[in-house]
């Protein structure tokens, strides 16, 4: 490739407005990644790799289609084209096909959200902090095997354009470090782990505390028993309380709304979790893991409200799911290079309540305490809920011993209804949610 991206791009939508398309939009990706493994102190993999995605889509009429290439070639444009529109002129109509209406005019980047570090880890870097994870998972008593310490660094480079006259760019870069352990032997072995990932080197968790949390995790799961089977309160570790959260997102997604397959689908402006809480999506937050300033139809990112005080207050629509309801976006579409834009909600977070966890738990006679969710049932149009999970007991609002092969099972609706939120919030991943607990639940064990 030889040129700026965002001139190269503005030639292939001028190409291909001349060849016949009513519209046009393309989307370039460009990502440098390298990453290393060790295992029991020797190295076991390194990784480099560089790829350029571009995608092109084009309307004739209310007829669209999309190609897409690897590289950004001029002299492979006018190929690339032909083939979209010859494919376009001959796929069905669909009403609701179209460019966001919502897109920005003019051009957007990522000022502000603060996306990109300079550093630039070397592989002697990246196997120094994937050993020092994994030496310190070692050196926990009661871990006797690893699954190996890995370090990553990352660098992305996104494009997008329209040719109602959006331009968009913005770079990303990541940085993570990993280890996972085992304890004990034969049959009664147990594995855990810990990672932690973030936009900027500087955030990153030192490597050691990493691998210490990863072998005091393994070496508590020692030995686990199996609760009875009964009805018990579950609290979700803030590891997997998101979880909840990637589940409401499913059923407020505007495919699913459109279709119909949504159990929450005639909920809006309705009581749908306890008063007080409020769940949001923020692709502003700066330096977060899925920040962006754009959406993928051009869209300039804004926060939005889905849960408003316990009230459904939002779906998460891109253009075509709108249409379809006969309601107005809210840029919440995301794509990639050979695929058409889908509602999506990338940066949930629940705002935390104002109970300590251990307050949260500490009127729990009998209960779980979830840290890791095995397998999922989940029934998007009924919203019933069964999940294979591990733990810990809750006995006397305390943790106490490990547990193992049992399963949680409820509905969403009924546990959306009576969550309890924490306060240990903590944006360590794009979804972010802090302890959680639900009265009620269905476990079946022992």
């Amino acid at each position: 490739m030889t040129g700026d991206p965002l001139d190269l791009i503005g030639d292939l939508l001028a190409m291909a407005r001349a060849a016949g398309a009513d519209a046009a939009d393309a989307l370039y990706l460009a990502r440098t990644t390298q990453g290393v493994q060790v295992r029991n102190g020797r190295t076991e993999d390194l990784e480099r790799s560089e790829t350029q995605d571009l995608g092109l889509r084009v309307f004739v009429g209310r007829r669209s289609s999309i190609v897409s290439a690897t590289g950004l070639d001029p002299e492979r444009f006018a190929p690339l084209v032909e083939q979209a529109l010859a494919m376009a002129r001959v796929v069905p109509e669909d009403p609701h096909a179209g460019l966001s209406p919502l897109a920005e005019t003019g051009f957007v980047d990522g000022t502000g959200l603060d996306l990109l570090d300079m550093a630039r880890p070397d592989t002697a870097s990246l196997l120094a902090r994937a050993r020092a994870a994994e030496d310190a998972a070692l050196s926990v008593a009661g871990v006797t095997n690893s699954n190996g310490g890995s370090a990553t660094a990352s660098l992305s480079d996104i494009v997008l354009m329209s040719s109602a006259g959006f331009s968009g760019r913005y770079a990303r870069s990541g940085h993570s470090v990993s280890a996972s352990v085992l304890a004990g032997h034969g049959t009664g072995m147990q594995r855990d782990y810990d990672y932690h990932s973030a936009v900027h080197l500087a955030d990153l968790d030192d490597p050691a505390a990493i691998g210490r949390s990863a072998g005091e995790r393994t070496v508590a799961r020692l030995n686990p028993g199996r609760p009875r089977t009964g009805r018990m309160a579950v609290v979700y570790d803030p590891r997997v309380s998101a979880s909840l959260l990637g589940h409401l997102a499913g059923a407020v997604n505007g495919n699913a709304i459109a279709r119909g397959t949504s159990f929450l689908k005639d909920r809006m402006g309705q009581r749908i979790m306890p008063a007080g809480l409020d769940i949001l999506d923020d692709p502003t937050r700066p330096r977060g893991l899925a920040a962006h300033p754009f959406d993928g139809e051009g869209v300039r990112s804004g926060v939005l409200e889905i849960v408003r005080d316990g009230v459904l207050t939002n779906w998460a629509l891109d253009s075509r799911s709108a249409r379809q309801i006969g309601t107005t976006g809210n840029g919440r579409a995301s794509r990639g290079p050979s695929a058409p834009p889908v509602p999506s909600l990338g940066s949930l977070y629940a705002r935390p309540g104002t109970l300590t966890p251990a307050a949260l738990m500490q009127d729990i006679a009998e209960g779980i305490y979830v840290i890791e969710l095995m397998g999922s049932a989940i029934n998007g149009l009924t919203g019933d809920y069964s999940r294979g999970a591990a733990g810990f007991m809750i006995r006397g609002g305390v943790l106490a011993e490990p547990v193992a092969e049992l399963t949680i099972a409820g509905n969403l609706n009924d546990m959306f209804a009576r969550m309890v939120l924490a306060d240990d919030l903590e944006f360590r991943r794009a979804t972010n949610a802090p302890t959680i607990r639900i009265d009620d639940m269905m476990i079946a064990g022992a």
